[in-house]
């Protein structure tokens, strides 16, 4: 089904001196303007286009490509304000997003960038922009699995981590206990439901919780451990930033690849530090 501010593949259905008519289905024929038509296209093809409103309220489309469409969310840079009306940002297309006055969380400035859902104003089936998220998020329960991948755009830094946006539709949290490095906000990444909450606050990972996370750092743990003569210096109480600086994880994952390899019987905890055990048994690794 056509909507607008949706992409919809539509076919041609006649030409005309402004460009070419599209069938909207419901919403009628669409004009694709003249500027926009790819070269070759003749009646009877479908174009992959984007369906919305010019600057005269004209339902038309375009084969440019938009930041996000209607029900999603982007970063994007204000071009420019205006004191009645709000801010226009850059989102694609030719025609700048309007982010209305009442639509910001706190007045914005131009030249910065924003994230902002796009939305579509009901009152007058515009498509606008919004920074309001609160309002946006969160309005139907989490059904995700743990473990499940899911889409992120990072959108605010927090004194814990990184406040994100899943799949479009729910806050979550990435801490930074859990993080090698710095995100920046409009960040797009893929990451992993770890846990919801009674709440329903989401906590997320950039790698998949569990056992196929530890495997790799165990063996890392464990290689190192052969090149400084069976033994470490680092442990359960070693500090977070200097198992970072070192292995380039966060404590708790190191805390678990740890535990792994106690249950394995790979190492013991020579307080302070870690050995290597010989064979499975128990005993100190020989030094050679």
């Amino acid at each position: 089904m056509t909507a607008i501010g949706q992409r919809a593949l539509l076919r041609v259905v006649r030409e005309a001196p402004p460009g070419l008519y599209l069938d909207g289905e419901e919403l009628g024929e669409i004009l694709l303007p003249r500027r926009y038509i790819p070269a070759g296209t003749v009646a009877g093809d479908e174009l992959d286009v984007f369906v919305h409103r010019d600057s005269e309220d004209r339902l038309v489309a375009t084969t440019e490509t938009p930041e996000a469409v209607v029900g999603e969310f982007a970063c994007m840079r204000v071009v420019d304000t205006h004191p009645g009306m709000g801010a226009f940002l850059d989102w694609g297309l030719s025609k700048d997003l309007l982010l209305p006055n009442r639509e910001q969380s706190r007045k914005v400035q131009a030249g910065e960038r924003v994230i902002a859902g796009v939305i579509l104003d009901t009152s007058t089936g515009r498509i606008i922009a919004s920074t309001r998220l609160n309002a946006l998020l969160d309005r139907i329960p989490p059904s995700y699995e743990k473990g499940q991948r899911v889409s992120l755009l990072i959108a605010a830094a927090t004194p814990l981590g990184y406040k994100a946006i899943v799949e479009n539709a729910h806050w979550g949290m990435l801490y930074k206990t859990d993080l090698s490095g710095q995100l920046d906000a409009g960040q797009r990444l893929e990451g992993y439901i770890r846990e919801i909450r009674p709440d329903g606050k989401i906590d997320l990972a950039l790698d998949r919780a569990g056992y196929r996370r530890v495997v790799p750092l165990a063996i890392q743990i464990l290689e190192a451990m052969k090149e400084n003569g069976g033994r470490l210096d680092f442990d359960d109480d070693s500090p977070p930033e200097a198992i970072r600086a070192t292995f380039g994880t966060s404590k708790k994952a190191f805390k678990q690849a740890l535990g792994a390899l106690l249950r394995g019987r790979r190492i013991r905890f020579d307080h302070p530090g870690i050995s290597l055990v010989e064979d499975g048994s128990g005993r100190p690794a020989k030094e050679h």
